[in-house]
């Protein structure tokens, strides 16, 4: 009965309330007549004044959903106010109450909403190249990551973001444009070593109490600015551009087989993190002593020269080739190269015993194949010609010596105990006369 009540005076009304033509003076004038259209006759909810429009706006239940149509002034002005208005009621509710905690939630998703307005999503390029660091658009929603140019939490699911695909720096987008460090992995391409001194400090008067790297006045005190030592530079960094983050230092690790983690500048870190992998360290010069104190890393080095002595059976070997026996090294590629450099997770990795165990796998893997899976390989073993006993030798196996001048294998007892010369050189020798003593004849 009540909606036919409804729609027998909206029939005496005689008026379209599709049609808003009419002129709101003339309306006026004319009184109740058919431009007078009145929103209790078609809602049984209450009439929304203008007034309440803007607190409706900030805590309604949909104010994260996008209009159809383009924003415009009025709608970021009418966030903006209802952002002081729920200011003031979070200041008049009781405090650490639900009402005041609720508000504060709205309040945020104010905040974050009058930011995606600022910042259209869509107006951004997928990749951007500056000061050497090529930005590519995150399409993560997470939330924990953090600017590393304002040091505010990025928001993922509102806000655009980019990282580096070089040097891994995350910023956001507003934040592009105000960023002044170059990309660090420019410095990794350019300078490839470390710094071997234990935090070679040079005295924060000497950096005219400056940060380091964005020239911020520091100090001690923290006045304005509080100063932060970075272990691996040994410099003074301000708060934004030093964060407290830790991480091994090579040099320490080097001098006094050190791997406690040390309070690091960000532009550190990320240089670290880039070369923890490269084979830069060469132990014998840097500190040759360090073999006689780590006993793991004698026995790396032994394996690693057996690698190199395997190696040549591999490359004429079609069976080794096919398995790619030795792309079991992948990661660590330096292996079949050298015997003498060292990257700084090598050596992590040895003093936690993760790389002898899995070298001592892949030696014993090399080692079958050679002495008893493939007939070819086992074809170019030696028998030692001093002794002419025993198995057949290889140059890798542990009670072996090897010739320096020929290559050729013995006994090792069999080599030290005999004073006289090779006899694999001996005969080489012997073949290079003839042909003198056949022309002098």
């Amino acid at each position: 009965m009540e909606y036919d009540e409804r729609l027998a005076r909206f029939r005496q009304g005689l008026v379209n309330p599709f049609d808003r033509g009419e002129d709101e003076a003339s309306t006026e004038s004319k009184g109740p007549s058919k431009a007078e259209v009145r929103p209790e006759l078609f809602s049984s909810e209450p009439r929304i004044h203008s007034s309440d429009r803007t607190m409706d706006l900030g805590l309604a239940e949909d104010h994260f959903s996008r209009p159809v149509a383009s924003f415009v002034a009025s709608d970021i002005e009418q966030l903006k106010q209802a952002i002081e208005e729920c200011k003031k009621l979070i200041l008049e509710l009781p405090e650490h109450s639900e009402k005041q905690k609720d508000t504060v939630v709205k309040l945020i998703h104010l905040r974050l909403k009058l930011q995606e307005l600022k910042d259209p999503e869509e107006e951004e390029p997928n990749l951007r190249m500056l000061l050497e660091h090529r930005f590519s658009k995150e399409k993560s929603k997470s939330v924990k990551q953090t600017c590393d140019k304002c040091s505010a939490i990025i928001w993922g699911l509102i806000q655009t973001w980019y990282t580096c695909t070089g040097c891994y720096y995350r910023c956001h987008s507003k934040c592009m444009n105000l960023i002044t460090k170059p990309c660090v992995r420019s410095k990794v391409s350019h300078q490839s070593e470390y710094e071997l001194n234990i935090c070679p400090e040079i005295g924060l008067d000497k950096q005219d109490y400056r940060c380091a790297e964005c020239r911020t006045p520091v100090s001690l005190r923290g006045v304005p600015s509080e100063a932060r030592q970075c272990d691996y530079t040994g410099q003074y960094y301000c708060s934004s551009c030093h964060w407290n983050d830790t991480a091994i230092i090579p040099a320490r690790v080097i001098h006094n087989w050190e791997f406690d983690p040390h309070k690091v500048c960000r532009s550190s870190m990320r240089y670290l993190a880039l070369m923890i992998s490269r084979p830069v360290l060469k132990l014998k010069e840097v500190n040759p002593l360090l073999f006689n104190f780590v006993e793991e890393l004698v026995e790396i080095r032994k394996l690693r020269q057996d690698i190199l002595l395997m190696k040549p059976y591999f490359l004429t070997c079609k069976e080794a080739m096919e398995a790619r026996l030795l792309l079991q090294l992948h990661d660590r590629q330096h292996f079949v190269e050298n015997d003498d450099m060292y990257s700084l997770q090598d050596l992590m990795d040895i003093s936690t015993g993760r790389l002898s165990c899995s070298l001592t796998e892949i030696h014993t893997t090399f080692a079958k194949h050679i002495k008893l899976d493939c007939e070819r390989c086992q074809a170019k073993g030696f028998v030692c010609e001093l002794c002419k006993e025993g198995d057949i030798l290889f140059p890798f196996d542990s009670h072996t010596s090897v010739c320096q001048d020929c290559s050729a294998v013995f006994h090792r007892d069999c080599y030290y105990d005999n004073s006289t010369t090779c006899p694999r050189c001996a005969r080489m020798t012997g073949r290079k006369q003839e042909p003198f003593d056949a022309d002098s004849v």
